[in-house]
């Protein structure tokens, strides 16, 4: 595993802050914004904030073609699915479900590099997801963990669930790409001065926008046609899009990606259980309520949970 630097602590803290925010708007905004229609509205006012920076990879249909299937299903994973399903559910349940089964992310991305890509977790992975799933827990919990006993899971628990399987693939597809995305066969441009190059990250977020815009534009089609109502726009609805497609999509996709590539699927997953901390604080925030002994206590397992695990061996 790759040496924690501050820099690589700073990529991968962005993502989970700006997440939270999202969880947190996309809570706001239920009732304004049909769920499905959110998050392909989010994503095309993304794509058209790319085009300026990675319009050069669109120049080559021949090679999108070719790829096809590969760009599909990673933008369908990262792009159609995880976020759809997110919104799905916060319909339907309540955020401390949702952080509940959002904990166990660093256990899904364990068990699929595992079973997917033979990467079989050290001990000290083990430990580092047990502290950190201790610090989510104990957030949930709001520091009486005879709470945890008194959740019921209804069917948006079900939806956060597939989302976070989704997320955990869509992962391990950005630091282990398909043979046809990477080496000798990776995808490239070419540049201002005539030459060829891979794909950069503006270029490679647009092509997965565009391919996940299939099944997210779809769903939405489909959340239409079954009756969902209007959206109620505003201000403020306008203010929640702009934000979620900036936010949590550019600029924490872009910092995700390369905290990834840099660091492994696996240490991300545990800087991923700081999204409910980041989530309490904010809503705490909104609400106007203080931050509690808990907040810090969980960060300080969280943190004490990404350190054990990014350990040299």
């Amino acid at each position: 595993m790759t040496r924690l630097t501050p820099r690589l602590a700073l990529l991968m803290s962005l993502p989970p802050l700006l997440w939270a925010g999202n969880a947190v708007v996309g809570r706001l905004v239920v009732g304004l914004v049909p769920p499905l229609t959110l998050n392909a509205l989010r994503w095309s006012l993304a794509l058209l904030l790319l085009l300026p920076l990675g319009w050069r990879v669109l120049r080559r249909p021949a090679l999108l073609r070719e790829r096809a299937p590969q760009l599909l299903l990673l933008g369908t994973l990262g792009v159609g699915a995880y976020n759809a399903l997110q919104y799905l559910a916060l319909v339907s349940t309540t955020p401390i479900n949702v952080t509940l089964i959002a904990a166990s992310m660093p256990v899904w991305m364990l068990a699929i590099g595992a079973a997917v890509y033979g990467v079989r977790p050290a001990p000290r992975q083990l430990l580092g997801a047990t502290l950190s799933l201790a610090g989510v827990l104990l957030v949930i919990a709001r520091g009486e963990l005879a709470a945890l006993g008194r959740v019921q899971f209804v069917r948006g628990d079900l939806y956060i669930l597939a989302a976070i399987v989704s997320w955990a693939f869509y992962s391990w597809m950005l630091a282990r790409p398909p043979a046809a995305l990477r080496g000798e066969r990776q995808p490239r441009v070419r540049g201002h001065d005539g030459a060829e190059r891979p794909w950069n990250w503006a270029e490679m977020l647009l092509v997965q926008v565009l391919f996940g815009l299939v099944a997210a534009g779809g769903s939405a089609g489909l959340e239409q046609l079954a009756g969902a109502p209007a959206i109620r726009w505003s201000g403020w609805v306008v203010a929640a899009l702009a934000y979620v497609a900036i936010g949590p999509s550019l600029i924490a996709y872009r910092c995700w990606g390369r905290g990834v590539a840099v660091g492994g699927p696996a240490l991300a997953a545990f800087f991923s259980n700081l999204t409910p901390v980041f989530a309490a604080l904010l809503s705490a925030a909104v609400l106007g309520e203080p931050p509690r002994w808990y907040h810090g206590a969980a960060f300080a397992l969280i943190v004490a949970g990404i350190a054990v695990s990014s350990r040299p061996r």
